[in-house]
């Protein structure tokens, strides 16, 4: 399977599916040479609205954790491809 990847959620209409990974990375406030990643699952549950208003579950799969671009990227490739869902890159730091 091939893992369609976003670059902007907020300007590509194709981001708006109702499962998807999202990966976001930003520098350590302790060291700027390390890269903290944090990859969430987001899943619409339609009309389903919790106490907070939305629709939308948040599984975070990792947060904040010092990964490479290319080890988060490994990674989150690797699941959005198990679980035949799309991949949205957030902006970077």
């Amino acid at each position: 399977m091939v893992v369609r990847i976003v670059a902007n959620a907020e300007t590509d209409q194709a981001s708006a599916a109702k499962d998807f990974l999202q990966i976001t990375t930003c520098k350590s406030p302790d060291d700027d040479t390390v890269t903290l990643t944090t990859i969430q699952r987001c899943v619409d549950r339609g009309a389903d609205i919790d106490a907070t208003g939305t629709t939308w579950r948040v599984r975070t799969l990792v947060d904040n954790q010092p990964m490479t671009r290319d080890e988060a990227m490994g990674f989150a490739t690797r699941y959005a491809e198990r679980k035949h869902i799309p991949l949205v890159v957030g902006p970077s730091d």
